[in-house]
């Protein structure tokens, strides 16, 4: 606990806390707001993050990720539009809640689960995180390469869709991450004669255009005017007794369920919320109202999907391992900032470690003390004209491309990913290996070559440690969980947890909402 009251110090100056609440109101706005969300939204303050210090840049990036998942979850509720793939959960109970004359005590509830989660998160975090820091002080290549590919691969299968849907925008992302100068030879590689590609691929403009600006694309596509916002009252927000009493447990159940799925490969809050609602479903004592609006369908996926955006810092500031899209940027803007991630990050810079963890904590004690007074605001925004939203959101996106290098060449990748990511979008690819695999690329690239180094050429040297042989072990079960389960499953009954494809986890609540 040491840790934890020494972030406190760093996170009570002026700066921190500033850059909290800014990162809050930008992550709330990025999540409501359709075009944006938590990756593009995050990818577009970094250039502005290089003014600040390293702390304040992450803590930053950290609120507008925990922002943007309580600004999805607005949407949700109130338009029965998921902001976020994690907020997909709350359209089922939040919705109908809203339906009811419940909406205010629906986001009240959200906003309490995420402050519980984030709680209980900080106390895991605070033990989990050195065990961490201190077991993988003793990896070697072949431990880093097994962590970092192996997470990817499962990364890329547990994405939704078909295997392809997510290893393929896997490998193109490895292959952008060899553009530039190697690390290694110093030689140029792939930069077709214009030494301002020296540098590489910038993850900011390919963030932005793989999700900012082919969702634009998608929005101007659609001729639909939207659904209606539902729109609550002041005197609203307050829960009942009863909505008190029945919201205790499963923020609770969430909170744990979020952090373990935090600290794995995958999309974690997405996965952690379809694994609370499942839950809830199986223990709760009013699962039959599950899907009509009940308080619990809510209050669990929520608390789980913000302990998971906590639970998601231990690998990332503990390994430099980043297993979601936004944490990708994260680590982008640790490296800017001249800071390595990994476990030597909470010994030499303890301050930015715990400093950045509590000042996620301190996020959402700012997203419940401010997000409720101004739910009028973001109704206010749901109600924009997309003539007036969609060339804002266009012009930012550029701004920000352009002025990370002030180059030509972030704008022209950024219309490039853009375009490619509206195709791959199309034929339901998933873009979240894409990033992850833009960030982890340079660093599979040097510990294979480590690897391969000390081994003489000796690919046994990747499987050689206890370490490695289990995590590439546990990939070939998650990667081909759903062949073998064709061979040892008998009958047809289902688990709690999620089968790692997200459509179909959406079916499956939906329908059982329905059968409710």
């Amino acid at each position: 606990m040491h840790g934890v009251l020494e972030g406190f110090q760093t996170a009570i100056s002026p700066q921190l806390l500033l850059a909290a609440f800014i990162g809050c109101f930008a992550g709330t706005l990025v999540g409501v707001l359709p075009g944006i969300g938590s990756t593009a939204g995050a990818a577009l303050v970094v250039p502005l993050t290089y003014t600040l210090s390293p702390t304040a840049s992450l803590t930053m990036i950290a609120s507008i990720y925990a922002g943007s998942m309580y600004g999805g979850s607005t949407t949700s509720v109130l338009m029965n539009m998921p902001g976020e793939a994690s907020s997909v959960v709350a359209t089922i109970d939040g919705y109908q809640m809203a339906r009811k004359g419940r909406a205010g005590a629906a986001l009240s509830v959200m906003a309490v689960g995420s402050f519980i989660a984030g709680t209980v998160g900080l106390i895991l975090v605070s033990g989990f995180a050195p065990l961490f820091a201190n077991v993988s002080l003793k990896f070697g290549p072949q431990d880093y390469f097994a962590l970092a590919a192996g997470g990817l691969v499962v990364l890329a299968r547990m994405s939704g869709g078909s295997a392809m849907s997510g290893l393929f925008p896997m490998m193109i992302g490895i292959a952008l991450a060899t553009v530039g100068q190697d690390a290694i030879s110093g030689t140029n590689r792939f930069t077709f004669g214009h030494y301002q590609m020296a540098l590489g691929i910038d993850l900011v403009p390919v963030a932005v255009g793989v999700y900012g600006l082919s969702e634009l694309i998608f929005l101007l596509e659609d001729k639909t005017t939207g659904g209606k916002v539902i729109a609550p009252k002041m005197r609203e927000l307050w829960p009942t007794r009863q909505e008190w009493r029945r919201s205790f447990a499963p923020w609770f159940r969430g909170s744990f369920i979020g952090f373990i799925f935090g600290l794995l490969p995958g999309p974690s809050g997405t996965l952690s919320s379809f694994a609370s609602y499942r839950m809830e479903r199986a223990v709760s004592k009013h699962r039959d109202e599950l899907g009509t609006g009940a308080v619990e369908g809510i209050a669990g996926p929520e608390a789980a999907n913000n302990s998971a955006a906590i639970g998601a810092l231990v690998p990332v500031m503990s390994l430099g391992v980043p297993f979601s899209a936004t944490l990708a940027v994260m680590i982008s803007a640790m490296i800017a900032q001249g800071i390595t991630p990994g476990p030597l990050l909470v010994t030499q810079h303890p301050d930015v470690f715990w400093g950045v963890v509590v000042a996620m904590y301190i996020g959402n004690v700012m997203l419940l003390v401010l997000n409720l007074p101004l739910v009028g605001i973001w109704v206010s925004i749901l109600r924009l004209p997309q003539r007036v939203l969609l060339p804002c959101i266009a012009v930012v996106s550029v701004i920000g491309a352009y002025g990370l290098r002030e180059s030509y060449i972030d704008v022209y990748v950024l219309l490039a990913c853009g375009v490619m990511g509206y195709v791959l979008r199309k034929f339901d690819f998933s873009m979240a290996s894409l990033v992850v695999g833009l960030v982890l690329g340079p660093l599979i690239e040097k510990n294979f070559r480590e690897g391969l180094t000390l081994s003489h050429g000796s690919m046994s040297y990747f499987v050689s440690s206890p370490f490695s042989l289990v995590v590439w072990i546990v990939v070939a079960l998650l990667v081909f969980w759903k062949l073998f389960s064709r061979f040892f499953r008998k009958g047809k009954g289902t688990s709690i947890g999620p089968t790692g494809d997200v459509e179909r986890d959406a079916e499956i609540i939906e329908a059982a909402a329905a059968d409710s």
